[in-house]
């Protein structure tokens, strides 16, 4: 079944009672049993849930996975993830990070024991430097936020040496990339972002095949309750159903727009890895389906000051947090998404004070580029 095929059928049922043909949403907290132990598959909302069900099967079916797991939002994915180490475990991790995960490492599993190494995955031999038989888990993200690197997954996979591999694969979606299918051992979404696309919820998701790992995290899941809600879990459903369509346009819109800002003549770097010359490209092209809608670039004016004046003239842009939405925003990752690492970790990776970020929509293109050109000027 190809992957539009999916996006609309997978995991999604007629409503055995009423022949609906979107999944109700199941706002309930209990069910019936008509015995002790004796019930159809669900007892209580925290442990499963129809709704919330059929959507964990759709994005594992997305991913090519087995199990799939959904949460109250990304981060809460993340922590249980962590959840499954021990005190003494140590994480290696790519260290251009989401300044949230970032945060959760550092300020929350460095708590419980658990260490964070923070290395430039592009070079998978910086792993080796730092592998040891305390090493539990391989953080990747790729691409990077908001930098928007590589890393090569088959290389990550081949270089842990049987340590597991866990992929946030958020700025890609599983209609770009599939890292499951790479030799990842887990993948990581915040739905919020293009799986969701609207804007309009926050969730986390999980997809692995490892059986005992799944259970592990059903575990966690179920016993810490960090879950999503049954209209949540709807609003995904239906937002999957034009993910391949919206993913089309959102790579479309990306690679003219950047393609806009590097004959720009008040604009100094642009990152995005559909570039020839970007770091890692042939990567991309042999892991990635298309480059996707995100990038980010520097102003040859490279003070914040002229960043953030920027940011402020965009007129469908609009200045947010987040990402992946139909609407383009754009972010200062600095003092935004990014704003809790510290300023020299930010600055190894090349986040620097003038780096704005753009997350285009799906909207008509010659008006973003019209709105970049009007407020360049």
């Amino acid at each position: 079944m190809k992957f539009g095929t999916k996006a609309i059928h997978a995991g999604v049922e007629p409503d055995p009672s009423t022949g609906a043909i979107m999944t109700p949403i199941f706002q309930t907290s209990t069910y019936i049993q008509d015995g002790v132990g004796n019930h159809k598959g669900f007892e209580y909302s925290r442990t499963q849930n129809p709704t919330r069900k059929a959507l964990e099967e759709s994005i594992a079916a997305l991913e090519n996975g087995q199990f799939g797991l959904c949460f109250g939002s990304g981060m809460a994915a993340i922590d249980t993830v962590l959840k499954t180490l021990d005190p003494g475990d140590e994480v290696i991790s790519t260290n251009d990070l989401y300044g949230g995960s970032y945060r959760l490492f550092t300020k929350v599993g460095e708590k419980f024991g658990i260490k964070f190494h923070f290395v430039d995955m592009r070079d998978v031999n910086n792993i080796s430097t730092h592998l040891n038989d305390r090493t539990k888990l391989i953080w990747v993200e790729t691409p990077t936020n908001p930098m928007l690197s590589i890393v090569d997954i088959r290389a990550v996979v081949k270089a842990a040496k049987g340590v597991r591999v866990a992929v946030d694969n958020t700025f890609a979606s599983p209609y770009l990339q599939n890292p499951l299918d790479l030799g990842a051992d887990l993948v990581m979404h915040s739905v919020t972002k293009f799986i969701g696309g609207h804007s309009d919820v926050v969730m986390g998701a999980l997809v692995l095949n490892d059986s005992a790992w799944a259970e592990a995290l059903y575990f966690m899941q179920n016993s810490a309750g960090a879950i999503c809600g049954p209209q949540d879990a709807f609003l995904v459903l239906r937002g999957i159903k034009t993910l391949h369509l919206r993913m089309r346009q959102h790579s479309m819109n990306g690679k003219a727009v950047a393609h806009f800002l590097r004959t720009h003549p008040a604009v100094d770097t642009v990152y995005w890895p559909g570039f020839e010359d970007h770091h890692n490209h042939e990567i991309a092209k042999a892991q990635m389906r298309d480059f996707g809608g995100m990038l980010s670039f520097t102003l040859k004016d490279n003070r914040m000051e002229a960043a953030h004046a920027l940011l402020e003239k965009f007129r469908l842009f609009t200045l947010a947090e987040s990402l992946g939405g139909v609407e383009s925003l754009c972010s200062h990752p600095a003092s935004m998404t990014h704003a809790s690492i510290p300023k020299e970790e930010r600055e190894k990776s090349g986040v620097k004070d003038a780096l704005i970020r753009l997350s285009t929509g799906v909207e008509d293109v010659e008006d973003l580029i019209a709105d970049l050109q009007q407020a360049l000027r």
